[in-house]
């Protein structure tokens, strides 16, 4: 039974999750018909809350950025934050990327300038306790967040805690074990 607009918000929702999950398993380029069907929704529904493939991993994406907001502003560190990031990237390295191939909607480049926002404000304190080199700005730091994500991207995901570990050393990151 179509229940119209009443389902509206539910039927958003269920997209989000939906998204989450099947760019998990499917990567980048995953149809987002199956987003669709996984969501029990049509693709109109999907097109209406979701005009691009952007705007749907923006709004799966940005529950991430406010568990990393909480996790500052409950006094985490640059460590904690990048710790926090290396597991999400590993659980969803394409959402991330999809993330950013996107960054020229407004929706991933608002949840790309929170990201900035909360390396910036833990920066400081990170460069002290030694977690990144002491050269490093926030545009450093974002960009070896890039970077990591990017090469998650092509990586099986039993592969990707040691391919993160790995990276973030190689760029001069160190965080705790």
């Amino acid at each position: 039974m179509n229940r119209g607009p009443a389902a509206g918000a539910e039927n958003r929702a269920a997209l989000i999750k939906a998204a989450r999950e099947i760019f998990a398993e499917q990567g980048v380029d995953a149809p987002l018909n199956a987003i669709a069907k996984r969501a029990g929704v049509g693709q109109g529904s999907l097109y209406r809350h979701f005009p691009t493939r952007g705007a749907i991993a923006g709004a799966a994406f940005d529950d991430a950025v406010t568990e990393i907001e909480q996790l500052v502003a409950d006094g985490g560190t640059l460590a904690d934050v990048l710790q926090l990031v290396q597991r999400q990237a590993t659980n969803s390295a394409a959402l991330i990327d999809v993330t950013l191939h996107h960054s020229g909607e407004a929706r991933a480049a608002n949840l790309q300038a929170r990201m900035e926002t909360l390396i910036e404000a833990t920066l400081p304190a990170g460069r002290a306790a030694a977690t990144v080199p002491d050269f490093f700005t926030a545009d450093d730091v974002m960009l070896c967040i890039r970077l990591v994500a990017s090469a998650l991207t092509e990586t099986s995901p039993d592969e990707r805690d040691a391919l993160v570990r790995r990276s973030w050393q190689l760029l001069g990151v160190r965080l705790p074990e």
